[in-house]
């Protein structure tokens, strides 16, 4: 699962295509100096020694990690002045090595939050595995990594790379930087500088009225979603597929009757898709090429007296922008109702999870091979017999690694922690700790926070859907770039109104919500948006932005006058809005409304625009350039959402560093495709007040011609958590767990299958039937419910068959 990728040396993918009309910024000739900010480095060209006994010049010193051979010496084959450094690795098996800017205080410039520094340097270099390496010192956590910036090529002669940095976070007084080089081969290196970027960014106007400018605004649109969808996912064309199978109706799934609809926002239309199987609660994931591969469904409903559960499909298929169809492939194992589906940094997919044709727990590892457009035989993929539960939100680390977030649907008692890393490769599970109320976690969300680089996941809110407390809270935060790491407490979600069947009220105490949904947006915020306080139950309207570079919310934003609850579904589009679709409660009705956020970044004053892309197909480490029409402080890739119950363990946002030429900007596509796995993207612009482009559409991974050529560079790993606690014994070999027909957290017993009755009621209600027929009342039950058999809520009481 990890990769080792290279190309060969010469220029960059994009640059090669267009020649010498557009040379890239980071391949110029040697040039004069030029007047401009003053250089903040101390001793930048290495002309001055060290004190007595030093073998490095003044204020710069070895750096790097890993078993390799390496070696440092000062040269005189100098760019400028009489010395250079040169830094050689004649063996790797892993880490990097580096000439580092001396991390103190007399050495390290000094730097301001939130402003941007341009850093450069000339060199050689026989190698394309070399890349600008920044650390920071926070002023309560000392040193630590920041972020790789950028990967120059090989170059036999002088040349001079040059790239901003994104604005510096909070909290930090000092930077260091140098280049590391991570593969076998020579870098020379001399005249480094770093340099203020001294940009102010304009006011930003307001175009809408104040409450819009600050808190941004929904709108329900005209027309209403076609089919109930459950799934979400948004294409490459910049349309948006929603999936229903059946709808959670069981009429439907009787009469075979199984949709989706494509909704194109550039008309507003839908359009539905004929759907060959009840693709209802299946799992989703884009495919490199763009492609959306759909796994499992529902083979079938409870039985009415609630003794068999949810049954697993094996089918799987592929959907196609293109021609609007759906594929099928070959099945996978087993059956997977509910599983996880996270593209790994090949292109593979991984899945895990869900139950299988007999409504028990699965314990299979499923492996989707990008190569062979198949899923794997069980015996050509490694297995730990793991039962990972309903969704389980699985991400990918920069390493290859899987994190298990603690997020998930349905179910309890989580093993462990709540939390742990996978190692695919070793086979190993190894649990994480601190993860706040873990049985509590049921239908929380889970994101990798921008940019992906910074290698952290927020989780927020959830509950029980067993024992039905109020939802929590709770927002927990790692930072996976720790040896050890675990989550902290990160702040409250805000709290808003919540209709429990009386009219809205505020909220009070910890309430907080479940089916909450977390949406990054091209400023490098979070939307937390939607949600409820019981299972399917009592809607809370509230949205807010986690903001993390401050680790804190905005709260009071304009909140969706839909409820959206279970199956529901946010989604940010091209366009920058958030879209919002579906609420499915308990007494089996579903909205069909569809909700448009437009935040208040875009009543912020004209957006910035993209003008031209050069190449639309990228190459891992390579150079892009784009032009815009007005200075912009950052550039990202996000990954286009496949979004269902809360749950999208594939979003994120992946920083671009920039080398900025006026309107002319190259972007540094990071080298490592675990962080940002092959497929489609929306590439945004952003300007300094967080005014984003309309995005356009690039592939990553390159043209298959080019792809199959050239070599590309080795990804740039770190040795992030890799101080962990001792792994967990991997359970025998096993075909299922046990996993109880209620998991759903409904009790059969009384109404139709697509009816929940919950089978533990709020604490605050009475276990009288009168105070729970008054709350199905509230919520909108049917009168009168077919009681299925036994009564065992004790609804029945006149035992005439019915309900309350």
């Amino acid at each position: 699962m990890r990769l080792t990728i290279r190309r060969k040396a010469g220029r960059r993918a994009a640059l090669l295509a267009v020649g010498a009309m557009t040379a890239s910024l980071l391949l110029t000739a040697p040039q004069q100096a030029t007047a401009g900010p003053p250089n903040l480095l101390s001793n930048p060209g290495f002309e001055t020694a060290g004190a007595p006994g030093s073998d490095m010049p003044s204020c710069w010193s070895r750096s790097g990690w890993g078993n390799n051979d390496f070696s440092f010496s000062t040269v005189a084959d100098a760019h400028g002045g009489t010395k250079a450094m040169k830094v050689s690795l004649t063996r790797r098996v892993d880490g990097d090595r580096k000439a580092l800017v001396t991390e103190n205080s007399t050495c390290a410039p000094t730097v301001t939050p939130g402003r941007q520094y341009d850093l450069s340097a000339w060199y050689k270099s026989t190698t394309p595995d070399v890349s600008v390496t920044v650390f920071r010192r926070d002023t309560t956590a000392g040193w630590q990594y920041w972020t790789d910036l950028q990967n120059p090529p090989v170059s036999a002669a002088w040349a001079r790379t040059e790239v901003r940095t994104p604005p510096v976070p909070p909290g930090t007084d000092k930077i260091a930087w140098g280049l590391s080089v991570y593969g076998v081969g020579t870098l020379t290196t001399d005249d480094y500088a770093l340099q203020e970027v001294a940009a102010v960014p304009p006011q930003p106007s307001c175009s809408g009225t104040a409450e819009e400018c600050a808190k941004g605004r929904w709108q329900v649109i005209p027309a209403q979603n076609p089919v109930r969808s459950m799934h979400a996912v948004v294409l490459k064309n910049g349309k948006v597929l929603l999936i229903a199978g059946s709808g959670n109706d069981i009429a439907q799934f009787n009469a075979g009757t199984f949709t989706s609809a494509v909704y194109d926002p550039a008309n507003g239309s839908f359009k539905t898709i004929p759907t060959p199987v009840d693709m209802f609660c299946a799992g989703h994931v884009q495919l490199a090429d763009g492609r959306v591969l759909v796994m499992s469904g529902n083979k079938g409903y409870p039985s009415a007296d609630g003794k068999i559960g949810y049954q697993g499909l094996k089918d799987s298929y592929t959907f196609d922008p293109a021609t609007e169809k759906y594929t099928r492939t070959n099945d996978m194992n087993g059956g997977h109702w509910y599983p996880s589906a996270t593209i790994l940094g090949n292109g593979d997919v991984i899945s895990f999870g869900g139950l299988k044709e007999d409504s028990t727990g699965n314990v299979t590892a499923e492996k989707f091979s990008a190569a062979q457009n198949k899923w794997l035989p069980m015996n050509e993929v490694n297995q730990t017999w793991s039962y990972w539960g309903l969704y389980p939100s699985m991400i990918l680390m920069q390493d290859g690694r899987l994190f298990y977030s603690g997020s998930h649907t349905f179910g309890n008692g989580t093993p462990g922690t709540g939390a742990s890393i996978y190692d695919y490769d070793a086979n190993t599970v190894t649990d994480v700790p601190g993860l706040r109320n873990k049985d509590e976690r049921d239908e929380s969300a889970s994101v990798l926070l921008p940019p992906a680089q910074d290698q952290r996941v927020l989780t927020i809110g959830g509950g029980n859907n067993e024992r039905n407390p109020a939802a929590n809270r709770l927002t927990d935060i790692i930072d996976l770039k720790q040896p050890s790491p675990g989550y902290t407490a990160g702040p409250p979600i805000p709290q808003g109104l919540v209709d429990q069947g009386q009219g809205k009220r505020p909220q009070t105490g910890a309430e907080g919500k479940m089916f909450v949904s977390a949406v990054l947006l091209p400023d490098g915020k979070v939307l937390e948006t939607g949600g409820g306080l019981h299972d399917r139950a009592d809607p809370v309207f509230e949205a807010s932005f986690f903001d993390p570079t401050t680790n804190t919310y905005q709260a009071g934003l304009a909140t969706d006058p839909i409820p959206r609850t279970y199956h529901s579904a946010s989604f940010l589009m091209p366009d920058g809005r958030v879209m919002s679709v579906g609420d499915n409660p308990g007494n089996g009705t579903y909205n069909h409304n569809v909700s448009i956020y437009t935040p208040p970044y875009l009543f912020k004053g004209a957006r910035p625009q993209i003008t031209s892309v050069i190449d639309t197909q990228w190459v891992y480490g390579d150079t892009q350039r784009i032009t815009v029409n007005r200075p912009v402080a950052k550039a990202e890739l996000i990954r286009p959402a496949a979004v269902t119950h809360s749950s999208d363990p594939n979003q994120r946002f992946v920083d671009l560093p920039m080398t900025v030429d006026g309107n002319n900007i190259d972007l540094n596509v990071t080298s490592n495709p675990n962080l940002a796995p092959p497929g489609w993207y929306m590439l945004f612009a952003v300007d300094a007040n967080g005014i984003p482009s309309i995005a356009t559409w690039v592939h990553l991974g390159g043209p298959s011609a080019l792809a199959a050529t050239q070599e590309r560079p080795s990804a740039h790993e770190h040795t992030f958590a890799d101080k962990l606690g001792p792994a967990k014994a991997n359970p025998a070999e096993r075909d299922s767990v046990p996993v109880a027909p209620g998991v759903a957290g409904c009790d059969r017993h009384y109404g139709t299958v697509n009816m929940c009755v919950p089978t533990r009621f709020p604490a605050e209600v009475k276990a009288t039937a009168q105070a729970r027929c008054e709350w199905l009342a509230a919520h909108k039950y049917p009168r009168r419910l077919k009681v299925n058999g036994s009564d065992p809520l004790r609804l029945d009481p006149d035992r005439d068959g019915y309900a309350c």
